[in-house]
């Protein structure tokens, strides 16, 4: 059975909109908070150096579904799983939930990457450490075949 990382925020009014209900985008602010710390609990960043390369995960995907509205001051448990783990790239699986409710659900795909000063990202392998903390968190119940 896989592991799942489980972070709890609490909707900021910066947040919302004029109506009082969290923005759509910040789904996406809170997706990638709770990857990074899903990276720090397992010892590593979003940022990081791999023998002589500094590596970094840049987005190549995101997307989020909708299912009830969420408002100021409301908390919020996210679920992160892994959804698939390529030779270069994570799709992490985030599930948002208010009093036991799921609100929304909603992916972001990265992408290992070399990073140069000056120079554009370049793919390369996920280092082997990584890969091996990360494979804890990928649930097969997730996975699309694709």
């Amino acid at each position: 059975m896989s592991q799942v990382f489980t972070t709890t925020k609490r909707v900021e009014f910066r947040d919302t909109d004029a109506a009082g209900i969290m923005h759509f985008s910040a789904y996406f602010t809170y997706m990638e908070e709770a990857e990074h710390e899903l990276l720090r609990s397992i010892g590593t960043s979003v940022v990081l150096n791999a023998g002589q390369d500094t590596i970094s995960w840049p987005r190549v995907a995101a997307n989020a579904d909708y299912r009830g509205p969420v408002t100021f001051e409301d908390e919020m448990t996210i679920q992160v799983r892994v959804k698939r783990l390529g030779s270069r790239s994570v799709t992490y699986h985030h599930t948002f939930i208010v009093s036991e409710q799921t609100i929304a659900t909603g992916e972001i795909t990265t992408v290992c990457c070399r990073i140069e000063h000056g120079q554009k990202p370049t793919s390369r392998e996920i280092p082997a450490d990584v890969r091996e903390r990360l494979e804890a968190f990928v649930d097969p119940t997730l996975s699309d075949n694709s």
